[in-house]
């Protein structure tokens, strides 16, 4: 009952984060297009108002008129419309699946015993949560610095995304050196996405709450308010899309175990960011499909980077198998070395302590299990990211073994 009650728990958490994130994305994307869609009105009465934008759109059945104005309207309304919860519920309930599915096991999940760094390899589970957790918050600090210091006045934006590309690649780099690869993926953007939430929580919202302070006060407001309030949330509108990427990237072994992963996360991310462009200028009247083109050009690098070396064998058009050589393993072997590594917790029923069902459902006790998912065995074992942290200690020898299985 306990496994059941975890596993329903996480489950519930996970659809709750995706609702939240959904929203906070939808209603982000929609009012970057709101934004960028406005044109200057043509009612007198409209500019005498103060109106500096305002878009006509039909949806629904029926039309609306959206405005924007340039200072206080004449009736500053009390049930304005705010919008926090949706980055907050989903950071907060991002973060606790983080603790369940990763920070509750950090020997399995966290620890990168292939690391080039043997510090890192060697850490413990409780200092990879610790590490961890300064990571996410270093992260969100020297993001703050980069944005306070370059351009504290939004006059240097354009510098200022440059150091937060190459924060970004630092990010990724550090993090495939100092977590497991799956959990490298998904830190790299649970910073972004720290960023994104802190920025709403830290300084688009208090500025906000000052502006309409001011406005009912009858003062003006303090413009440097407006324009960082969106500085920052330009920022998050070019982190949205690789963030998105990079939480469903735990689904794809090929990315996060490769040798070169944190290129092949760099890359993905910036393809995710110029496609973003592509549509922000779209909304602003402004089609350009060279955004297209360069964010394609980002992700066939990604391509090329990730993909296995051509194999002959596995050319089209040839149906015929590739005669084992001396040193092919068979199946008895490959089963033997699953037997004493890998069945402790992909089973029916798991004996490694904590493993209460088999991770993503696979199981390895029957050959047809085992030849069911060769490729993907054959992959992980390769790449040494499985056994999780190599918990059950694999030697070099029995993943030659795998390797030269003629499945």
């Amino acid at each position: 009952m306990q496994a059941f009650i975890l596993d329903f728990v996480n489950f519930m958490l996970r659809w709750l984060h995706v609702i939240a994130a959904i929203a906070w994305i939808g209603e982000s994307i929609y009012f970057v297009m709101l934004d960028n869609s406005l044109r200057k009105p043509k009612s007198a009465n409209c500019i005498k108002k103060g109106v500096a934008g305002e878009m006509w759109a039909v949806h629904g059945g029926g039309f609306y008129h959206n405005q924007k104005y340039a200072s206080s309207p004449e009736d500053l309304p009390e049930d304005l419309h705010w919008s926090f919860w949706k980055a907050y519920t989903t950071w907060l309930s991002g973060f606790a699946l983080f603790i369940i599915l990763y920070m509750a096991q950090p020997s399995f999940y966290l620890v990168n015993p292939n690391s080039s760094w043997a510090w890192a390899a060697e850490l413990t589970g409780w200092q990879a949560n610790g590490l961890a957790l300064i990571f996410l918050l270093m992260g969100w600090v020297i993001y703050n610095e980069l944005c306070k210091r370059i351009s504290p006045n939004m006059d240097r934006d354009g510098l200022l995304s440059i150091a937060v590309g190459v924060l970004v690649v630092a990010v990724a780099y550090l993090s495939t050196q100092l977590f497991a690869g799956r959990a490298a993926f998904l830190l790299t953007g649970a910073v972004m996405a720290t960023a994104m939430s802190a920025n709403v929580f830290f300084w688009i919202i208090p500025g906000q709450r000052r502006i309409v302070k001011a406005m009912k006060a009858g003062e003006a407001p303090n413009p440097l308010d407006g324009k960082r309030g969106k500085q920052r949330s330009v920022h998050n509108t070019y982190f949205t899309l690789p963030v998105v990427l990079l939480m469903i990237s735990n689904h794809y072994a090929f990315s996060y175990t490769h040798d070169q992963a944190w290129i092949i996360m760099a890359l993905l991310i910036f393809g995710g960011a110029v496609i973003r462009q592509f549509f922000v200028l779209m909304h602003a009247g402004k089609t350009q499909p060279g955004y297209l083109v360069a964010g394609a050009v980002f992700i066939l690098a990604a391509f090329w980077v990730s993909a296995p070396p051509f194999d002959e064998a596995d050319s089209s058009g040839s149906a015929q198998a590739v005669e084992a050589g001396p040193g092919a393993a068979t199946l008895a072997d490959v089963s033997a070395v699953m037997s004493q590594h890998c069945v402790v917790c992909h089973a029916e029923e798991p004996t490694y302590p904590g493993i209460t069902a088999a991770p993503a459902g696979q199981m390895f006790e029957t050959d047809a299990q085992i030849t069911g998912q060769a490729a993907k065995i054959k992959e992980v074992v390769a790449s040494k990211y499985m056994p999780l942290g190599n918990v059950t200690q694999m030697t070099e020898a029995e993943r030659e073994i795998i390797a030269n299985w003629d499945e």
